[in-house]
């Protein structure tokens, strides 16, 4: 091949990739996302908007995860309450709560057609600042599950937490230290809870990083401290 050819033959190859990088380019859709700085979170983060995302342990982080969303303040039959919402995978439970310094209290939750009342509401977590190894809290409940504006169940639960010690974790995207409390139901009507026996992980501004189902948190909406 002479010179000339071989210089025209370049030009020809320079012109294509010129055209090629001026070619436009796919791009990945864009996704609607939020963020929430952490020192506008409390320590039992309940700010409406938050949002977590959790996956069975073991399970691939391409899986569909389920997410736990904060709804804000409303009502649950005639008490103040803060509603979080549990879903997917086809699961789909709202979960209604008091949350202040004194601590955090279930009320009660709401599945597809169902409402359970929790008289008096149970203790989930300790004042804010109880927080120890060692500390434990007990209580019981009526539990009444209604349908159609009828109690179609009604039983009791025992129910008693124990705080175990202040670990460091890792989970997917996180490194934090956690509390690991051990919990016990016990009644009539423990089958309505996860797991009678079972240890979780809770993290100051950052919510359950493993909850007592098991799952673990792999992401939320908002920084961590």
């Amino acid at each position: 091949m002479s010179f000339r050819e071989v210089s025209r033959a370049l030009a020809v190859l320079l012109s294509t990739l010129a055209l090629a990088a001026c070619a436009p380019r796919e791009t990945a859709p864009r996704q609607a996302t939020a963020s929430t700085n952490v020192t506008a979170v409390s320590f039992y983060p309940a700010q409406v908007g938050l949002s977590w995302s959790y996956l069975p342990e073991g399970e691939a982080l391409t899986s569909p995860p389920y997410t736990l969303a904060s709804q804000g303040a409303t009502l649950f039959g005639d008490q103040a309450a803060l509603a979080f919402r549990f879903s997917g995978r086809g699961a789909e439970q709202t979960n209604y709560r008091q949350i202040s310094d004194d601590g955090q209290f279930l009320l009660g939750f709401t599945k597809p057609g169902l409402t359970v009342t929790l008289t008096p509401p149970l203790r989930e977590y300790p004042p804010v600042n109880a927080w120890r190894a060692g500390l434990s809290w007990s209580g019981q409940t009526t539990v009444r599950v209604i349908s159609d504006n009828k109690v179609v169940q009604e039983g009791t639960v025992q129910y008693r937490y124990t705080v175990l010690e202040k670990r460091n974790v890792s989970v997917p995207g996180d490194t934090r230290d956690v509390w690991v409390i051990n919990r016990q139901i016990s009644g009539s009507a423990a089958s309505l809870f996860p797991e009678a026996n079972q240890n979780f992980w809770f993290a100051p501004y950052a919510g359950e990083m493993r909850t007592p189902e098991g799952l673990l948190q792999i992401s939320r909406n908002y920084r961590g401290s």
